[in-house]
């Protein structure tokens, strides 16, 4: 430790000579350009970059780096962060030498560029900057060293940003190696690559913050498909390939961006114990703190255990939709069971229209309640009647017979206004839902739905 004397105060400062990461402070008006670096134990560094005390900082960190170069998503973010928060410093953390190594040996390095951030948290707070201030956002292997670093500084940053923290090396890592809720005051997590078996997927699979969201259910997102990247690839040529390989990893990033500069289409997500439950729609509640907002503006709500949260998302931005519950009661003069059935669900409100939406029912029998969940990216406003299309599910089906179930009311919950409707038939008492038939009716009814305890 040095001590030096400034004025008539004696300050303490660190060893920083062994810090090889460098901390780029972005302007915005050129958001990819490193023009100033602000230099730990260098004081004037802070006045020169014209680094701002009584503003947030954001602290952007990259993950394995291939080519050596800053990936596009890097000023995007930067441009994002500085249209939400337009005083902020933000700061872009370059790893890139440590970073373009084999990923086997990048991973380790996570550590050491770790303690290069924590070394920096320390200076900035020597310098009397608040930690309250303070926000890292990590993208892959960088979410690790945000959450590495979180563990090595004198006092806790505010908040730490996993955008989909790298799964190979650190699944089954201790929590010193890793992101996890002890590294800043509120860890908020968004898993969008974890496909594949655990510590083989790009992104990890177990929750590592106070509140982790997996959007899609967190194995894939909508528009990463290879079809979708062949057309990008007819249309922009081969260097669209990585694409394929980063759309649903990177994807984490491109929510976050959409929560900074979409606020007028903030998405929700929804605590829910599996992506099965959610998928049959029993997860829209918000008593209790059960749905929170994803990205920015989410409400730092810490539980000792992590809380798991899911939503789906539209292929681009916007990526908000709105999701619905649909449930029914199936009835028929004989005993059946299908699964996998295809339908088609329009909706009508009171501002928009959604014709058409796909959904596949897992399974269809007799004196049963289905529950599956709807989404649309268009706000119809209030919902006031739906059409229900059972397709066929083959050609030579409808041959040999026609099934039908009867379905005397539905059940809908909206996710997003937390409102509950009955929806009966528009004609008789009883819908007839044929396999391969018409469409059926719902308008929206009168009667309020009781809960069951109000019931018995």
């Amino acid at each position: 430790y040095v001590l030096f004397v400034s004025g008539n105060s004696t300050e303490q400062t660190g060893d920083y000579s062994d810090i090889e990461s460098k901390f780029s402070i972005r302007n915005p008006e050129f958001p990819d350009e490193d023009l100033c670096y602000l230099v730990p134990g260098q004081r004037d560094s802070v006045s020169d970059c014209n680094f701002k005390n009584d503003s947030h900082t954001f602290l952007i960190i990259h993950g394995w780096s291939v080519t050596g170069l800053f990936e596009s998503w890097v000023y995007k973010l930067v441009s994002a962060l500085f249209e939400r928060e337009p005083s902020a410093n933000v700061i872009v953390v370059d790893w890139l030498d440590r970073a373009n190594k084999h990923y086997p040996k990048s991973a380790e390095n996570t550590r050491l560029v770790g303690a290069d951030v924590a070394k920096f948290v320390n200076w900035l707070e020597e310098l009397d900057y608040p930690l309250e201030k303070v926000h890292l956002l990590g993208y892959s292997l960088g979410a690790h060293v945000a959450g590495v670093a979180g563990n090595l500084t004198n006092n806790k940053v505010n908040r730490i940003t996993g955008l989909d923290p790298a799964g190979p090396s650190f699944e089954n890592a201790d929590s010193l190696r890793r992101l996890s809720p002890d590294d800043a005051t509120f860890v908020d997590v968004l898993h969008t690559n974890t496909r594949g078996s655990p510590d083989l997927s790009i992104g990890i699979q177990r929750p590592v913050g106070h509140v982790d969201i997996y959007p899609n259910g967190g194995t894939f997102q909508p528009g990463c498909s290879i079809q979708h990247t062949m057309k990008l690839i007819a249309t922009y040529g081969i260097y669209n390939m990585d694409q394929i390989i980063k759309c649903s990893h990177e994807r984490s990033i491109h929510l976050f961006i959409d929560s900074l500069v979409n606020r007028a289409y903030q998405s929700w997500a929804y605590r829910c114990s599996s992506k099965d439950a959610f998928n049959k729609g029993l997860c829209l509640s918000c008593r209790k703190n059960r749905c929170n907002k994803l990205g920015y503006s989410i409400n730092k709500i810490r539980s000792t255990r992590s809380t798991k949260m899911y939503l789906k998302t539209r292929e681009m931005m916007p990526f908000k939709v709105f999701h619905y519950q649909i449930k029914v009661h199936l009835f028929s003069d004989k005993n059946m069971t299908l699964l996998e059935q295809p339908m088609k669900v329009s909706l009508f409100g009171t501002t928009d229209e959604k014709d058409d939406i796909s959904v596949t029912v897992p399974s269809m029998s007799t004196n049963s309640t289905v529950s599956f969940l709807l989404t649309s990216d268009k706000d119809i406003g209030e919902l006031l009647m739906l059409n229900l299309h059972w397709e066929k599910d083959s050609y030579l089906y409808g041959f040999f017979s026609t099934n039908q179930f009867m379905i005397r009311r539905m059940r809908i919950k909206s996710g997003e206004t937390q409102s509950r409707l009955i929806f009966r038939p528009k004609e008789g008492e009883f819908g007839s839902l044929v396999q391969g038939g018409d469409a059926v009716v719902f308008v929206k009814s009168s009667e309020t739905p009781q809960s069951r305890r109000e019931q018995r």
